[in-house]
């Protein structure tokens, strides 16, 4: 009970040390602070996750791996173990990151999805804290596009896992206060600054993509202006609470 608790202390003080730095070595708005609005909201969504909600997460993707998998053919199963561990975790990510494109153009297109996915975009400041506001039905619908790939072709729950970890901190990266001089290379491997742009006020403002932009670039809703948004945010009213934006979703429109 007590390591369960403690859990989330150790969590937040490995991503304040990995990710602080950055933010105050190379900051893309060096006005912000880390005690910046919303930032309470903020840590209550990150206490959150990982007190109560990834429970609920993982109960129910584990029980979406069993149906998922027992409709995959033993032989492709079969084939798919029989490669390398590096390949394995390749495929997985390029498979997901493709599925995951486009279920994010959903997340902003269809109106009950965006119900859920708008309090990420809530956020007025972006960080590597402003990662966490999420709903965690919005976190159950893109963890299992993440999965599906990987669990209808019966990958190893190795590489799953490494997936999953690596996108968790890319997404913590992202979202992070950083500018990086990294020139033509953001297109093939992604940048904070690509990201920002994701959240304009403007809900269809474009890169989607969880990793590489290519996929943005492939599908034409890549964006890359030389200068941040103005704002951050959503245009319709919402609270600033956590449990304001936790019963937000389900709010007679």
């Amino acid at each position: 009970m007590i390591d369960y608790l403690f859990a989330p202390i150790f969590a937040f003080v490995f991503m304040f040390i990995v990710f602080r730095p950055f933010e105050w070595a190379y900051p893309a708005k060096k006005e912000q602070t880390f005690f910046r609005p919303g930032w309470w909201t903020d840590l209550c969504f990150f206490l959150g996750s990982h007190l109560c909600w990834v429970i609920l997460i993982y109960l129910l993707l584990g029980s979406f791996e069993v149906w998922a998998a027992a409709i995959t053919p033993s032989s492709v199963r079969q084939a798919i173990a029989a490669q390398p561990f590096w390949l394995q975790a390749v495929e997985a990510l390029v498979l997901s990151d493709l599925l995951i494109y486009w279920g994010h153009r959903l997340q902003h297109r269809v109106e009950f999805l965006w119900r859920f996915h708008s309090i990420h975009h809530s956020s007025t400041h972006l960080d590597w804290l402003a990662a966490y506001r999420e709903h965690p039905l919005d976190t159950v619908y893109t963890m299992g596009l993440v999965n599906l790939p990987a669990v209808l072709m019966g990958f190893s729950l190795q590489s799953i896992a490494a997936v999953i970890v690596f996108r968790g901190l890319w997404a913590v990266y992202i979202h992070s206060n950083v500018r990086f001089p990294l020139g033509p290379l953001r297109v093939l491997i992604g940048a904070p600054e690509l990201h920002r742009w994701h959240h304009a006020k403007q809900r269809d403002a474009g890169n989607y993509a969880n990793i590489s932009p290519l996929m943005d670039v492939i599908f034409g809703t890549y964006i890359c202006p030389d200068h941040d948004p103005e704002e951050f945010g959503i245009k319709e009213p919402i609270a600033d609470s956590y449990i304001g934006q936790l019963v937000h979703p389900f709010k007679r429109r």
